[in-house]
Parts: structure tokens; C-alpha cells; sequence
């Protein structure tokens, strides 16, 4: 395929395109021309098969900004022969709604389809989304909905329902290549950087083509002499502010990141998107609740050292605050990224908690119950219980689950780090409890 964006439509006069942004000059005129979606647009692709089929369904655009979600929307308008009604979810309501609908149901009776393209989507409330189900059923307008939110959580069930999510990608740094390829040839000259600085400059557009499109216009607007290097760049532009909502998807997928690199023994990685999310404006007070969680999640038993190392960072940042107390967490990251790991707390209190739920209200046996008063004594609370202080290997044996119960093995340590010794212990504890019929 060929770049994202392409040459202006033909028929379009120069002059005033001359003075058009440069990502709408390069706009593409064809569907074979957007760069970075072969998967997606490719013939054995979801929008590619559609075509080919001359069926085309109401669709939710999925993915970051700045990969081509309203040009495809546009493409597939004009590749279907549907008109094409563009609206912001941010700035169009109820009435306006309303007149849309009305004017798309004029267009049917007179033979022609609409294609509703829906930017950030998700800001519609649940309300205003059922508001399309209608006519999207009764084919009044083909939905093309755009959204850099995860749809499972911010679209309601019944919209997703009736249309294909269709996830679109970030443009990798050779797809960025090409579209600044695009962009000189379109501007007539090279760009003025030298092989390093051409690279930081891909980099700092974050797999976004608008935003680099955007950098290149500035560029070429200098009209230099000599080419820059990567630091005479750096001071002259400023580096896309990374993609990060600390209440939305990425937010999410960077601490999963995160929590699987330690829970891997990867330091690098964790310390990396660690670092990510402190470059994104995380609050590091959350990064150090995070970390005490994986402590007793993923290392536990294995190294209870863990858990005082996380509490001890976090107490050192409340100490510092923001930059100095970060090196403290970045520690506590390596130390948890690089210990033994155990989970079986964990699996053994899910499955007490299950136990529990089975068990109902399963009385405790009577021989472990306290009997303060005699009528609880002539019941039999506390008849045969056995101090353990006083049994051999101070080990009385006795069950500790309710009488109608058959004992569980819930705890079962795995061997590695202290989990090791203390797996012996269960062993050698198990053992007593088996000689003495307990």
C-alpha cells in the first residue's frame, strides 16, 4: 500500500491548495493509499472483505490519534456511493441529532444511503448512543463511530451490538518514513535534518501521522540553509506530549505493562513502563500502591522482605515528593522485578474465600469454642480441645474446620525463596497431623 496521506482530489485548485494545512493536502484520495491499516483494509481484511462484498455495516473506528479513522470514514463513504455527514459527539446534542436523522430519511426516500461518521463517540452518553439504534436498524444511516477509548467499556452493550469494532494502529516509525517521503515530495525539497535528527523527528511524532505532518509544515517553514542536527531540533520543537489518560484504556495498559515486567523478573522492562507512566503525569503516590499490591501478589511468601521494601519507598517519597522520591520507588520496582515469586497466598485466600462461600454458615467444631458460661460448658463448647503449648513438638494435631467439613489443602508453597523453608514446614506439620489423626 501506499502512504496515509496522498495528493489533494483532482479537479482541486492549486492555489488554494497551496494554502491548506499540509495533512489536508496529503489527504488520500483512495483506500489503497492509507498507510499503517494494511491489515484492516488489505482484501482479506475486515473493511477490505466488506467492500469486495458491496456490503458495508455500521463500524466503530478504534485507535489512536492521528492513524486515519476519518479519512477511512470518508473513503468508505465514497467507495460505497453514501453520502457522507460528519458530526462531533463533543459538540452536537439532541436537536441536532435530530435534524440528521431527519435529512438521512430524506435521502433514503430519495434513493441514496448515509454514511454517520461519529467523532469521539464516547462522549455521548448512554442515552444519546441508544438514540441511534433506531435508525441504524431500520438502515437509515450506515454508523461509523471514532474513538481513542476502549469501546467495551465506553459504548453500551446494545450499540456494540449492531456494529464491528474495527481496531486501527499506531503507525509504526517505516510507516512515518514514507508519509514524510510523501510530504517532501509534495513540498518540493528534502527536509533540512541530518540521518539523526530525521530519526528523532519520527520519534517525536508518536506513531501520530497528523502530528508529524504538523512538525514537518513547521519545519519547512524555517526556510534553513544547513541542516539540524538532533539538538539543534530539540530546541526548536517540542516532543508530542505522550498519549497517556490517567482515567482512560492507556492508563490501564500501562500498569498491566508494568505489573507483568515485574511479575516476569524483567527489570528493565518495569523500570521502563515505570518510567512511562511517570512521563505520562501519573501520580507516583498510585505507582507505590501498585507496587505494594504486586508485593503481595506476585512475590509474597517468597520474600516477605518485599512489602517493607514497598512501604519503606513509599514513605521515602512522601518524605522527598516529586523528582527525588521517585528513585525510590524506581528501587522498590527493581527489587520486586528481581525476587522470588509466589503467588500461593494468593491462589490459597481465593480459594478460602470460595470455601467460605460454599460453607455457608458451618458452625466452628465445639472442642475449639470458648464456654464462659455453664450452660455453654453442659453443651459441650471447649470439651476436648488440647493447648498445643503442652502437646509434644508443641503440636496438638487437631481439626480446626468445621465438623461436617473435609479438610482442604488451600495453602500449597511453591519452592522457591522463604517459600522454600516454609514449605517444609507444612510438610513436616502435615505429616504430625497425619500420625496423630488430626
Amino acid at each position: 500500500m501506499s502512504d496515509l496521506f496522498d495528493h489533494a482530489a483532482a479537479g482541486e485548485p492549486a492555489a488554494s491548495a497551496a494554502h491548506r494545512p499540509l495533512a489536508d493536502r496529503l489527504r488520500p484520495a483512495r483506500l489503497a493509499d492509507v498507510i499503517g491499516q494494511e491489515r484492516v483494509l488489505s482484501p482479506d481484511g475486515p473493511l477490505g472483505a466488506m467492500l469486495a462484498a458491496g456490503s458495508l455495516s455500521s463500524l466503530i473506528l478504534w485507535g489512536p490519534p492521528g492513524v486515519g479513522k476519518t479519512t477511512i470514514a470518508r473513503l468508505l463513504a465514497a467507495a460505497t456511493d453514501l453520502a457522507f455527514v460528519q458530526i462531533s459527539a463533543i459538540f452536537t446534542g439532541v436537536p441536532e441529532l435530530r435534524k440528521v436523522f431527519e435529512a438521512a430519511r430524506l435521502r433514503r426516500a430519495q434513493g441514496r444511503g448515509t454514511l454517520l461518521f461519529v467523532d469521539e463517540i464516547h462522549r455521548f452518553n448512554k442515552a444519546q448512543q441508544d438514540g441511534f439504534l433506531p435508525h441504524m436498524e431500520d438502515g437509515t444511516i450506515i454508523l461509523v463511530g471514532a474513538t481513542t477509548e476502549n469501546p467495551s467499556f465506553e459504548l453500551n452493550a446494545a450499540l456494540l451490538s449492531r456494529a464491528q469494532v474495527i481496531v486501527l494502529e499506531r503507525l509504526s516509525l517505516a510507516d512515518l518514513e514514507r508519509l514524510a517521503q510523501r510530504a517532501e515530495r509534495e513540498l518540493g525539497a528534502a527536509l533540512p535534518l541530518t540521518p539523526e535528527a530525521r530519526d528523532r523527528l519520527l520519534e517525536m511524532a508518536d506513531g501520530d501521522g497528523r502530528a508529524l505532518l504538523n512538525l514537518i509544515e513547521q519545519i519547512a517553514a524555517w526556510k534553513l540553509a544547513a541542516p539540524l542536527d538532533p539538538a539543534a531540533l530539540a530546541t526548536r520543537l517540542m516532543r508530542r506530549a505522550a498519549r497517556y489518560d490517567k482515567s482512560g484504556d492507556e492508563h490501564y495498559n500501562l500498569v498491566s505493562a508494568l505489573h507483568k515486567s515485574v511479575r516476569g523478573s524483567d527489570p528493565d522492562a518495569a523500570l521502563y513502563w515505570f518510567a512511562r507512566m511517570l512521563e505520562g503525569g501519573e501520580d507516583p503516590r498510585f505507582l507505590a500502591r501498585r507496587l505494594t499490591r504486586m508485593a503481595a501478589e506476585d512475590i509474597g511468601l517468597a520474600d516477605p522482605q518485599a512489602q517493607a521494601v514497598c512501604l519503606d519507598a513509599w514513605q521515602v517519597y512522601e518524605r522527598l515528593g516529586s523528582p527525588e522520591g521517585e528513585l525510590a520507588l524506581a528501587e522498590a520496582v527493581v527489587y520486586l522485578a528481581l525476587a522470588p515469586k509466589s503467588n500461593a497466598v494468593y491462589v490459597a485466600y481465593k480459594a478460602a474465600r470460595a470455601e467460605a462461600r460454599r460453607t455457608g454458615s458451618e458452625p466452628p467444631p465445639k472442642h475449639i469454642l470458648n464456654a464462659p458460661t455453664r450452660l455453654m460448658k453442659q453443651e459441650g463448647y471447649g470439651a476436648g480441645y488440647e493447648y498445643d503449648h503442652d502437646a509434644e513438638d508443641g503440636f496438638s494435631g487437631q481439626n480446626y474446620f468445621p465438623s461436617t467439613m473435609k479438610r482442604p489443602v488451600l495453602y500449597q508453597p511453591v519452592d522457591r525463596g522463604f517459600e522454600r523453608e516454609l514449605k517444609k514446614r507444612v510438610e513436616w506439620f502435615a505429616r504430625l497431623r497425619a500420625k496423630r489423626g488430626g
